[in-house]
């Protein structure tokens, strides 16, 4: 397989994370929606004082914070590949690792919420992050 890739592939998995950003946007929103339906006080979110919300609602609230988390190192890295003219085969499979690993960890969250298999995925995921970084690093070493 080539090195050399078009450089603009590496935007694709970043734009999948953003896409999934939104979700999980659209997905926290409706779950607080759905609890104050059945009751929760919605002076709540004026500043999260009193009751504390439903574990779903948390769960939702809780992954969509997550997206701005280790997400940011991801798009860093990505940018920064792009910049440098430095995205090859590896960058690509080490975003979409990263990706795909995210993507298992957010339906494993906010489905079944299993915390031993959503922090596999996590970890994982989290390695791929730093191929990405270690290629990156190798990429500016050779441009020095």
């Amino acid at each position: 397989m080539p090195e050399t890739v078009n450089q603009a592939y590496i935007f694709v998995p970043m734009m999948v994370v953003v896409f999934l950003t939104f979700i999980a946007l659209f997905r926290m929103g409706a779950a607080r929606g759905t609890a104050m339906k059945a009751g929760q006080d919605p002076n709540y979110y004026k500043a999260q004082l009193g009751d504390p919300e439903p574990e779903s609602t948390v769960a939702a609230v809780r992954h969509f914070n997550i997206l701005f988390e280790a997400p940011t190192l991801f798009y860093a890295g990505c940018i920064a590949a792009y910049v440098l003219q430095a995205v090859n085969f590896w960058t690509v499979v080490f975003a979409w690792g990263f990706v795909i690993l995210r993507l298992i960890q957010s339906a494993v969250h906010l489905t079944y919420n299993n915390p031993a298999h959503r922090g596999g995925a996590f970890m994982a995921s989290m390695l791929f992050l730093l191929a990405l970084w270690i290629q990156l690093a190798i990429a500016v070493c050779a441009l020095l």
